[in-house]
């Protein structure tokens, strides 16, 4: 069943020790107001020169570890965020990521240490988010062997099962009002403008009750497999956005 009105989740990606801490910083008051409770994805040993951005922060881990205590969960963020390998993603819509395409027992090993690494930090990982939407079926083997059953990407309205795991849709990368189905907002810290840090403040003080957390979510609307129109619709919406990045990437180019 496609709730109504719209829920939503805030995601944030790229979070790791060397981030920008005064940029991530102007999301917290929100939050702490308002009782976000939101996706953390963490990368457990960053290696991505584009996300050191600021000299590693000695308050990064406990951060996440109070944020997790207050109720956000914590997402399993790829190994290291280097993009190298050139395999088609279940969600295709970057030329480079980190694990599709990359045999099973790497994949399996770089998820297995990244887990052992968020664990030593004290976190309890729950959730996969893989950098530039980037995985392929033996990576939903290797996240059931190693214990992870939810992931966060898709584009239907609901969360719903697919290979063994449960899909978390993430659909949206700023504030956008929609009236039914669940809807995750993802943003980046490091690149996110003041402009968008003001627009997600009046969107979430006008939406504050159909703000949700993960648990919420799945407690209530029990995830099963999409029905064939919910399906017919997540293939559009990706076609969709796969079409307007394509345009943006020609009108760049040109």
């Amino acid at each position: 069943m496609i709730p109504r009105p719209a829920q939503y989740l805030l995601r944030f990606d790229d979070l790791c020790p060397t981030m920008d801490r005064k940029r991530w910083q102007r999301f917290l008051p929100l939050m702490e107001e308002l009782g976000i409770r939101p996706i953390l994805a963490v990368v457990p040993e960053n290696r991505d020169p584009d996300l050191e951005v600021a000299d590693a922060d000695p308050k990064f881990w406990s951060e996440m570890r109070r944020l997790e205590t207050a109720g956000a969960t914590i997402g399993l963020h790829g190994f290291n965020h280097l993009c190298e390998s050139r395999g088609r993603s279940l969600v295709p819509l970057h030329r480079r990521t980190e694990f599709a395409g990359v045999d099973k027992a790497a994949q399996r090993e770089w998820i297995r240490q990244g887990l052992e690494i968020l664990c030593g930090h004290g976190l309890s990982p729950r959730i996969w988010v893989a950098p530039r939407h980037g995985f392929d079926a033996n990576t939903l083997i290797a996240l059931r062997e190693e214990g992870i059953r939810l992931l966060s990407d898709g584009f239907a309205r609901v969360p719903f099962v697919r290979g063994g795991l449960t899909w978390m849709p993430q659909q949206l990368w700023e504030p956008v009002e929609k009236r039914c189905g669940v809807w995750t907002i993802c943003l980046h810290s490091n690149s996110a403008s003041d402009e968008l840090v003001r627009r997600l403040e009046d969107f979430a003080w006008r939406h504050a009750g159909q703000f949700r957390s993960l648990d919420r979510v799945l407690f209530e609307l029990r995830p099963e497999e999409l029905s064939l129109s919910e399906r017919a619709y997540e293939s559009a919406a990706l076609f969709k956005v796969r079409a307007s990045r394509k345009l943006k990437r020609l009108f760049i180019g040109g």
